[in-house]
């Protein structure tokens, strides 16, 4: 397994090890102990999600104010633009953002700590994404940063308009976000 900081240092990108031939593959999507060990990120998962959506279909930026969520992502079908902001103000790297593409092929995954706000574009026809929390889904906690905030100037790989939720319509500028201390 192979581990890559980005811009911001704590969000990491994990390649596992592929074994493939002819009939398929196999790889290994988590192991606590090699997990702990190569993040350094003494986490307990209580939750699995499994997301899917179409072409063009923006989720995010979503986070928890409350019972902070972190994240461990992939995808399992198709292809994503994720995307990590910063939303911790103590932080050096506050009101950053960081993007990848994680793709079914790539079998990459991002690792997105607390305090961060998190999101996805959809690039293929479909996309099957998964992702494992620290923490339980908390509605009345949970917050929405518009996605295309002009602070935060996300680079979204995006010909149009995407296509989001009524609650995505919603989200605050991130100028007006509530944010972690």
């Amino acid at each position: 397994m192979n581990i890559t900081p980005t811009g911001i240092p704590d969000v990491l990108i994990i390649e596992p090890d592929v074994f493939g031939d002819s009939r398929g593959f196999f790889f290994e999507s988590y192991n606590e102990n090699v997990f702990h060990a190569l993040t350094g990120a003494k986490v307990t998962f209580v939750q699995d999600n499994h997301s899917k959506s179409k072409k063009n279909v923006l989720r995010g930026l979503h986070y928890q104010i409350e019972q902070p969520q972190g994240k461990l992502v992939r995808v399992i079908a198709g292809d994503v633009f994720d995307v990590a902001v910063d939303i911790r103000r103590s932080s050096p790297t506050f009101g950053k953002w960081v993007g990848q593409y994680l793709t079914a092929e790539n079998k990459q995954q991002m690792w997105v700590p607390p305090g961060i706000a998190h999101g996805f574009f959809v690039l293929s026809d479909v996309a099957e994404f998964l992702y494992k929390t620290t923490d339980y889904w908390a509605p009345e906690h949970e917050r929405c940063i518009r996605w295309n905030d002009p602070v935060l100037n996300v680079q979204w790989p995006i010909n149009g308009d995407p296509l989001v939720s009524k609650k995505d319509e919603k989200g605050v500028s991130f100028q007006d976000a509530e944010v972690f201390p």
